[in-house]
Protein backbone atom coordinates (compact mmCIF):
# COMPACT_ATOMS: atom_id res chain seq x y z
CA UNK A 1 0.00 0.00 0.00
CA UNK A 2 1.48 3.39 -1.01
CA UNK A 3 1.88 6.43 1.33
CA UNK A 4 -1.24 8.30 -0.56
CA UNK A 5 -3.22 5.10 0.28
CA UNK A 6 -2.58 5.19 4.30
CA UNK A 7 -2.95 8.46 4.31
CA UNK A 8 -6.31 7.84 2.64
CA UNK A 9 -7.36 5.16 5.38
CA UNK A 10 -6.35 7.22 8.35
CA UNK A 11 -8.55 10.23 7.03
CA UNK A 12 -11.02 8.26 6.90
CA UNK A 13 -11.07 6.33 10.14
CA UNK A 14 -9.93 9.32 11.67
CA UNK A 15 -12.64 11.69 10.83
CA UNK A 16 -15.62 9.26 11.97
CA UNK A 17 -14.32 9.25 14.90
CA UNK A 18 -14.14 12.52 15.54
CA UNK A 19 -17.87 12.69 14.87
CA UNK A 20 -18.99 10.24 17.11
CA UNK A 21 -17.08 12.35 19.67
CA UNK A 22 -19.04 15.42 18.69
CA UNK A 23 -22.48 13.35 18.31
CA UNK A 24 -21.65 12.03 21.78
CA UNK A 25 -21.04 15.80 23.18
CA UNK A 26 -23.88 16.94 21.61
CA UNK A 27 -26.34 13.98 22.57
CA UNK A 28 -25.09 14.59 25.74
CA UNK A 29 -25.96 18.38 25.67
CA UNK A 30 -29.59 17.72 24.90
CA UNK A 31 -30.26 15.12 26.95
CA UNK A 32 -29.22 17.68 29.85
CA UNK A 33 -30.86 20.54 28.60
CA UNK A 34 -34.08 18.48 27.57
CA UNK A 35 -33.97 15.93 30.98
CA UNK A 36 -36.23 18.78 33.05
CA UNK A 37 -38.61 19.40 31.21
CA UNK A 38 -39.51 15.69 30.05
CA UNK A 39 -39.40 14.96 34.11
CA UNK A 40 -41.81 17.95 34.45
CA UNK A 41 -44.07 17.15 31.57
CA UNK A 42 -44.18 13.28 32.99
CA UNK A 43 -44.83 14.88 36.24
CA UNK A 44 -47.64 16.81 35.07
CA UNK A 45 -49.64 13.71 33.64
CA UNK A 46 -48.88 11.76 37.38
CA UNK A 47 -51.46 11.26 39.89
CA UNK A 48 -50.15 12.12 42.82
CA UNK A 49 -49.90 9.09 44.06
CA UNK A 50 -47.80 7.82 41.15
CA UNK A 51 -45.53 10.55 41.16
CA UNK A 52 -44.87 9.86 45.05
CA UNK A 53 -43.77 5.92 43.93
CA UNK A 54 -42.28 5.99 40.71
CA UNK A 55 -39.12 7.73 39.36
CA UNK A 56 -39.54 11.25 37.71
CA UNK A 57 -37.17 10.31 34.68
CA UNK A 58 -40.46 7.95 34.01
CA UNK A 59 -43.54 8.01 31.68
CA UNK A 60 -46.81 7.20 33.59
CA UNK A 61 -48.19 4.25 32.98
CA UNK A 62 -51.88 2.53 32.84
CA UNK A 63 -53.72 4.18 35.84
CA UNK A 64 -50.92 6.03 36.79
CA UNK A 65 -51.70 8.94 33.73
CA UNK A 66 -54.00 11.42 34.44
CA UNK A 67 -54.56 14.77 32.78
CA UNK A 68 -56.14 16.10 35.99
CA UNK A 69 -53.70 18.32 37.09
CA UNK A 70 -53.61 20.31 33.35
CA UNK A 71 -57.61 20.92 33.93
CA UNK A 72 -57.28 21.91 37.29
CA UNK A 73 -54.33 24.12 36.54
CA UNK A 74 -56.21 25.91 33.71
CA UNK A 75 -59.27 26.92 35.65
CA UNK A 76 -57.22 28.43 38.18
CA UNK A 77 -54.71 30.63 35.81
CA UNK A 78 -57.78 30.99 33.18
CA UNK A 79 -58.41 34.79 34.32
CA UNK A 80 -55.14 35.29 35.06
CA UNK A 81 -53.95 34.44 31.51
CA UNK A 82 -56.30 37.03 30.25
CA UNK A 83 -55.37 39.79 31.96
CA UNK A 84 -51.47 38.94 31.40
CA UNK A 85 -52.40 39.29 27.63
CA UNK A 86 -54.29 42.49 28.46
CA UNK A 87 -50.81 44.32 29.52
CA UNK A 88 -48.60 42.11 28.28
CA UNK A 89 -49.46 42.86 24.74
CA UNK A 90 -49.40 46.51 24.35
CA UNK A 91 -46.87 47.09 26.85
CA UNK A 92 -44.50 44.93 24.15
CA UNK A 93 -46.10 46.63 20.96
CA UNK A 94 -45.32 49.96 22.35
CA UNK A 95 -41.44 49.61 23.68
CA UNK A 96 -40.66 48.02 20.56
CA UNK A 97 -42.30 51.08 18.24
CA UNK A 98 -41.05 53.94 20.85
CA UNK A 99 -37.52 52.16 20.47
CA UNK A 100 -37.48 52.02 16.95
CA UNK A 101 -38.89 55.73 16.74
CA UNK A 102 -35.86 56.85 19.60
CA UNK A 103 -33.69 54.74 17.84
CA UNK A 104 -34.21 56.40 14.12
CA UNK A 105 -34.05 60.06 15.58
CA UNK A 106 -30.49 58.88 17.54
CA UNK A 107 -29.49 57.05 14.43
CA UNK A 108 -30.58 58.79 10.94
CA UNK A 109 -31.26 62.65 11.76
CA UNK A 110 -28.21 64.62 13.04
CA UNK A 111 -28.92 67.22 15.91
CA UNK A 112 -27.10 68.59 19.35
CA UNK A 113 -26.75 66.36 22.09
CA UNK A 114 -27.75 63.26 20.65
CA UNK A 115 -24.70 61.23 22.42
CA UNK A 116 -26.03 62.40 26.16
CA UNK A 117 -29.49 61.42 25.41
CA UNK A 118 -27.82 58.20 24.27
CA UNK A 119 -26.04 57.99 27.00
CA UNK A 120 -29.19 58.18 29.18
CA UNK A 121 -30.85 55.29 27.00
CA UNK A 122 -27.86 53.03 27.50
CA UNK A 123 -27.47 53.36 31.02
CA UNK A 124 -31.15 52.84 31.72
CA UNK A 125 -30.48 49.26 30.04
CA UNK A 126 -28.74 48.43 33.47
CA UNK A 127 -30.93 49.63 36.02
CA UNK A 128 -32.12 46.82 37.99
CA UNK A 129 -35.70 46.30 39.22
CA UNK A 130 -34.77 46.07 42.76
CA UNK A 131 -33.99 49.50 42.45
CA UNK A 132 -36.56 50.90 41.55
CA UNK A 133 -39.22 49.67 43.69
CA UNK A 134 -39.45 51.98 46.16
CA UNK A 135 -39.75 55.02 43.81
CA UNK A 136 -42.04 53.18 41.69
CA UNK A 137 -44.54 52.27 44.20
CA UNK A 138 -44.63 55.82 45.57
CA UNK A 139 -45.17 57.09 42.22
CA UNK A 140 -48.22 54.99 41.01
CA UNK A 141 -49.45 55.58 45.02
CA UNK A 142 -48.11 58.98 45.16
CA UNK A 143 -47.90 61.00 42.82
CA UNK A 144 -50.17 59.04 40.17
CA UNK A 145 -52.81 57.73 42.26
CA UNK A 146 -53.50 55.09 39.10
CA UNK A 147 -56.61 53.28 41.15
CA UNK A 148 -58.14 56.36 42.77
CA UNK A 149 -58.43 57.44 38.93
CA UNK A 150 -59.38 54.38 37.53
CA UNK A 151 -60.51 51.82 39.67
CA UNK A 152 -58.68 48.54 40.28
CA UNK A 153 -57.54 48.27 36.81
CA UNK A 154 -55.57 50.91 36.65
CA UNK A 155 -52.74 48.44 38.26
CA UNK A 156 -53.05 46.49 34.90
CA UNK A 157 -52.44 50.15 33.35
CA UNK A 158 -49.63 50.70 35.68
CA UNK A 159 -47.70 47.89 34.83
CA UNK A 160 -48.38 48.32 31.39
CA UNK A 161 -46.96 52.11 31.64
CA UNK A 162 -43.85 50.68 34.12
CA UNK A 163 -43.17 47.79 31.06
CA UNK A 164 -43.21 50.53 28.23
CA UNK A 165 -40.64 52.73 29.95
CA UNK A 166 -38.57 50.06 30.93
CA UNK A 167 -38.39 48.26 27.54
CA UNK A 168 -37.61 51.06 25.90
CA UNK A 169 -33.68 51.31 26.50
CA UNK A 170 -33.12 47.91 25.57
CA UNK A 171 -35.15 47.98 22.29
CA UNK A 172 -33.50 51.60 20.72
CA UNK A 173 -29.88 49.85 21.66
CA UNK A 174 -30.98 47.33 19.21
CA UNK A 175 -33.07 49.37 16.63
CA UNK A 176 -30.08 51.79 16.73
CA UNK A 177 -27.82 48.88 16.03
CA UNK A 178 -30.20 47.66 12.95
CA UNK A 179 -30.32 51.17 11.61
CA UNK A 180 -26.14 52.05 11.75
CA UNK A 181 -26.36 48.87 9.35
CA UNK A 182 -28.07 49.87 6.49
CA UNK A 183 -27.22 52.19 3.45
CA UNK A 184 -26.86 55.65 4.66
CA UNK A 185 -27.27 56.74 1.03
CA UNK A 186 -30.65 56.14 1.14
CA UNK A 187 -31.78 58.49 3.35
CA UNK A 188 -29.24 60.79 2.24
CA UNK A 189 -30.88 60.37 -1.27
CA UNK A 190 -35.05 60.72 0.21
CA UNK A 191 -33.36 63.76 2.26
CA UNK A 192 -31.88 65.35 -1.07
CA UNK A 193 -35.50 64.25 -2.92
CA UNK A 194 -37.53 66.41 -0.14
CA UNK A 195 -38.94 63.55 2.03
CA UNK A 196 -39.90 64.31 5.43
CA UNK A 197 -38.32 62.85 8.86
CA UNK A 198 -41.60 61.13 8.82
CA UNK A 199 -41.83 59.86 5.66
CA UNK A 200 -38.34 58.48 5.26
CA UNK A 201 -39.28 56.58 8.57
CA UNK A 202 -42.87 55.35 7.55
CA UNK A 203 -41.64 54.75 3.71
CA UNK A 204 -37.79 53.77 3.97
CA UNK A 205 -36.57 53.18 7.56
CA UNK A 206 -39.94 51.08 9.48
CA UNK A 207 -39.82 48.21 6.33
CA UNK A 208 -36.66 47.80 6.76
CA UNK A 209 -36.76 47.47 10.49
CA UNK A 210 -39.21 44.02 10.25
CA UNK A 211 -36.29 41.62 11.04
CA UNK A 212 -35.91 43.66 14.44
CA UNK A 213 -39.35 44.23 14.91
CA UNK A 214 -39.67 40.68 15.46
CA UNK A 215 -36.25 40.33 17.67
CA UNK A 216 -37.56 43.32 20.43
CA UNK A 217 -41.12 41.99 20.09
CA UNK A 218 -40.21 38.07 20.85
CA UNK A 219 -37.64 39.52 23.33
CA UNK A 220 -40.23 41.76 25.27
CA UNK A 221 -42.76 39.77 25.12
CA UNK A 222 -40.83 36.71 26.80
CA UNK A 223 -39.35 39.51 29.60
CA UNK A 224 -42.96 40.85 30.29
CA UNK A 225 -44.93 37.89 30.32
CA UNK A 226 -42.66 35.76 32.90
CA UNK A 227 -42.09 39.35 35.01
CA UNK A 228 -43.50 38.82 38.53
CA UNK A 229 -41.20 41.40 40.81
CA UNK A 230 -43.26 44.53 38.98
CA UNK A 231 -46.34 42.89 39.16
CA UNK A 232 -46.04 41.91 42.85
CA UNK A 233 -45.37 45.36 43.65
CA UNK A 234 -47.92 46.81 41.58
CA UNK A 235 -51.02 44.70 40.70
CA UNK A 236 -53.95 44.50 43.39
CA UNK A 237 -56.89 42.98 44.26
CA UNK A 238 -58.25 40.46 41.76
CA UNK A 239 -56.00 41.67 38.55
CA UNK A 240 -53.77 39.38 39.38
CA UNK A 241 -51.49 38.36 35.73
CA UNK A 242 -50.12 34.45 35.36
CA UNK A 243 -47.02 34.83 37.55
CA UNK A 244 -48.63 35.65 40.23
CA UNK A 245 -51.49 32.93 39.79
CA UNK A 246 -48.84 30.29 39.43
CA UNK A 247 -46.42 31.57 42.33
CA UNK A 248 -50.20 31.13 44.72
CA UNK A 249 -49.68 27.46 43.73
CA UNK A 250 -46.67 26.71 46.22
CA UNK A 251 -48.66 28.34 48.94
CA UNK A 252 -51.79 26.51 48.50
CA UNK A 253 -50.89 23.22 46.84
CA UNK A 254 -47.96 22.11 49.18
CA UNK A 255 -46.77 18.14 47.85
CA UNK A 256 -49.11 18.84 44.72
CA UNK A 257 -46.23 18.65 42.08
CA UNK A 258 -48.60 17.40 39.03
CA UNK A 259 -50.77 20.51 39.33
CA UNK A 260 -47.34 22.89 39.69
CA UNK A 261 -45.83 21.38 36.60
CA UNK A 262 -49.33 21.32 34.44
CA UNK A 263 -49.60 25.15 35.45
CA UNK A 264 -45.94 26.14 34.70
CA UNK A 265 -46.61 24.18 31.53
CA UNK A 266 -49.27 26.43 30.47
CA UNK A 267 -47.89 29.58 31.58
CA UNK A 268 -44.98 29.08 29.42
CA UNK A 269 -47.02 27.89 26.31
CA UNK A 270 -47.65 31.40 25.06
CA UNK A 271 -44.02 32.51 25.00
CA UNK A 272 -42.99 29.13 23.31
CA UNK A 273 -45.85 29.80 20.66
CA UNK A 274 -44.41 32.89 20.25
CA UNK A 275 -41.08 31.82 19.55
CA UNK A 276 -42.81 28.52 17.02
CA UNK A 277 -44.65 31.08 14.99
CA UNK A 278 -41.51 33.59 14.17
CA UNK A 279 -38.47 32.25 15.23
CA UNK A 280 -37.66 32.61 11.27
CA UNK A 281 -38.03 36.03 11.48
CA UNK A 282 -36.59 35.86 15.00
CA UNK A 283 -33.43 34.20 13.24
CA UNK A 284 -33.13 36.74 10.44
CA UNK A 285 -33.14 39.85 13.26
CA UNK A 286 -30.57 38.08 14.94
CA UNK A 287 -28.30 37.10 11.79
CA UNK A 288 -28.89 40.94 10.32
CA UNK A 289 -30.62 39.26 7.23
CA UNK A 290 -33.10 41.89 6.79
CA UNK A 291 -30.58 44.55 7.05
Amino acid sequence: MSTSDRTIVERATTVPRKRIGLYAVLLAMVVLYLLPLETGLFTAFKTQSAFQTTIPVLPPIGNQFTIGPWGQALDRLWPALGYSVAFVVPATAFSALFGSLAAYGLTITKWRGQIVVMLIFVAGIFIPYQAVLVPLTRFWTGIVDIRGLLGPEGSLVALTITHIAYGIPICTLLFRGHFKGLDQSMFEAARLDGATIRTIYRRIAFPLAIPMFAVTLIYQFTNIWNDLLFALVLVRGEYEVVTMALQSFTGSMVGQYNLLMAGAFITALPTIAVYVLFGKQFAEGVSGGGA
